[in-house]
């Protein structure tokens, strides 16, 4: 019996024993998972893996809806911009023998009248074109008042587009329709676009103790080489560099990037954009009187900017320096009691940035923070500690292109800073980005708009009252680096971030038809476009 009971004890004994193991090694399996989170770079989530050539590289695969979103945005794309032939410069869209008829001509023309032109465009022969989808600019504008509109052009697909203006002032008034590109040069530079990565090369600067090793850097990476990939664990977007003998990935310290020689533009091709074929005018003897007409009648109060209200093309005109929307009105913000106890994240491109350094610059007690990092892609911060006033800019992801060398320890996705962001009435996140991604196919910026779009939803679920407000591309030089940077490739990006944006409740600035209304083909437009562009947030706001 002693026997039995023993064994009883002893089995008793082993399942307790074997319970404690169990419940330990779960706990410890935990600790460990916790322990063995990717490896952070200030706020990075970023896994950071090495592949050899034996091992390939996991591929980035986001989820079957994105991936499905991006294929239809791309399909859409695709049928805006089709393929045409380009046999010889003689075949192409010429501005000189194309004519521009005004619909209904005549004398004197009212302040608030819709005035059409009918563009009928031609080749170098002067043969009617047969098709359309040339890049075209429509503005109208008045020097002396300091006075620009865009203008709207619709694209009939056989050669004729209809060009409509509002006439918003009076007056003298200059008519311009710039052929931008001819549609077989639209043609080329989508496909060169999407053909290719290595338009820019990124070097990236490794660091260990003393030693410094530069090494090739990509959002893809052709290699044979053992790599290094940056991974965002959650959206799965990746850039990879090749990682240098006797180092690890995580000493990779600084970036910097250079344009290299590579083109998917034929020879024949790039002719189209020599700068003599870049930004043609159209339109000849184009000035017309507008008068103010004292039969029209007393033109309705608009109401006060807010979120919601419908955009329209043209969306706004500028007199005498100064936005006027179409849709509603902004008023005179008293920009340090508007800010007073807000949050204020700026987020993406130096076209944002200039945001930062316009507030720094307006509000005298306004205290730059000093973050201890280098170089001109450093994050920002400004207090008003009285006012309780927080301002924040920060540079995007990855690609950012420069030949300045910054700090990568910096570097934090913006879906990735929404999602650690609480919200709230008194935060206000303002996003920007396109220029540094036109080089590249416009897949990777149209999974980088989805993904912010996606951390936009989850903020806005759990803190509806926060605000949201989406920055479009400024409009920027005309004739230079075509390839890489034409505006054409800016308008595609702008289309994409207003179709993938409609669905939340954000506000849009749109700068897109701002920097065209003020004719600035700047990309870092003048102090005078920043301040109506921050006049619009603070109506916003306030």
């Amino acid at each position: 019996m002693r026997s039995m009971a023993n064994r009883k004890s002893l089995l008793i004994q082993f399942i307790l024993a074997a319970w404690i193991i169990f419940t330990v090694f779960q706990n410890s399996t935990k600790i460990w998972t916790a322990l063995k989170l990717p490896i952070s770079l200030h706020h990075w989530n970023f896994i950071m893996k090495s592949s050899s050539p034996e091992l390939p590289l996991h591929p980035v695969v986001s989820s079957a809806e994105t991936e499905l979103r991006i294929k239809r945005i791309m399909d859409k794309l695709d049928q805006l911009i089709p393929p045409r032939p380009f046999t010889h410069m003689n075949t192409t869209t010429s501005a000189a023998p194309s004519t521009a008829t005004i619909l209904h001509s005549r004398d004197t023309y009212c302040r608030g009248d819709q005035l059409d032109i009918l563009l009928e465009v031609r080749d170098h022969l002067e043969r009617r074109k047969e098709y359309g989808g040339d890049f075209l600019r429509a503005r109208m504008s008045s020097p002396a008042l300091k006075a620009g509109a865009s203008g709207k052009v619709t694209d009939f697909n056989n050669g004729t587009y209809l060009v409509s203006f509002t006439l918003f002032w009076e007056g003298w008034v200059s008519l311009s329709i710039l052929l931008i590109h001819p549609s077989e040069g639209v043609s080329a530079l989508w496909r060169a676009r999407n053909q290719g990565y290595d338009r820019v090369i990124f070097t990236g600067q490794f660091a260990s103790g003393t030693s410094h090793v530069n090494t090739d850097c990509a959002l893809v990476l052709n290699s044979s080489a053992e790599l290094c990939e940056y991974l965002d664990a959650q959206d799965q977007e990746a850039f990879y560099c090749v990682r240098p003998q006797h180092m690890p990935c995580a000493a990779l310290t600084h970036m910097q990037s250079k344009n290299t020689d590579v083109s998917y533009l034929s020879r024949q091709e790039w002719s189209l954009f020599e700068r003599s074929n870049v930004g043609v005018e159209i339109m000849e003897n184009n000035a017309i009187n507008v008068s103010k007409c004292n039969n029209r009648k007393t033109v309705t109060m608009k109401k006060k900017c807010k979120f919601g209200v419908a955009s329209t093309i043209p969306g706004g005109h500028v007199w005498k320096e100064t936005w006027n929307p179409v849709s509603c009105s902004l008023a005179p913000v008293k920009m340090k009691e508007c800010l007073r106890g807000k949050f204020i994240y700026l987020m993406g491109d130096s076209t944002i940035r200039q945001w930062m350094e316009y507030f720094k610059n307006s509000i005298n007690t306004l205290k730059s923070v000093d973050l201890h990092e280098s170089g001109k892609l450093q994050h920002q911060l400004a207090v008003d500690l009285d006012e309780n006033i927080n301002i924040q800019w920060q540079k995007h992801g990855y690609p950012l292109v420069g030949s300045l060398s910054y700090s990568v320890k910096e570097i934090e996705y913006i879906a990735r800073v929404i999602d650690r962001t609480g919200g709230g009435k008194n935060i206000i996140i303002v996003i920007s980005l396109g220029q540094h991604f036109r080089p590249f196919p416009i897949d990777v910026f149209i999974r980088r708009t989805l993904n912010i779009h996606k951390a936009v939803q989850r903020l806005l679920l759990r803190s509806p009252d926060t605000m949201v407000i989406i920055k479009t591309e400024n409009i920027r030089e005309m004739h230079g680096d075509v390839e890489r940077f034409s505006d054409f490739h800016g308008y595609v990006q702008y289309l994409a971030i207003k179709d993938i944006f409609q669905d939340l409740n954000v506000g849009i600035i749109d700068a897109w038809d701002i920097t065209i209304a003020y004719g600035t083909n700047n990309v870092h437009p003048p102090q005078s476009v920043v301040r109506n562009q921050v006049s619009i947030l603070l109506n916003y706001i306030c």
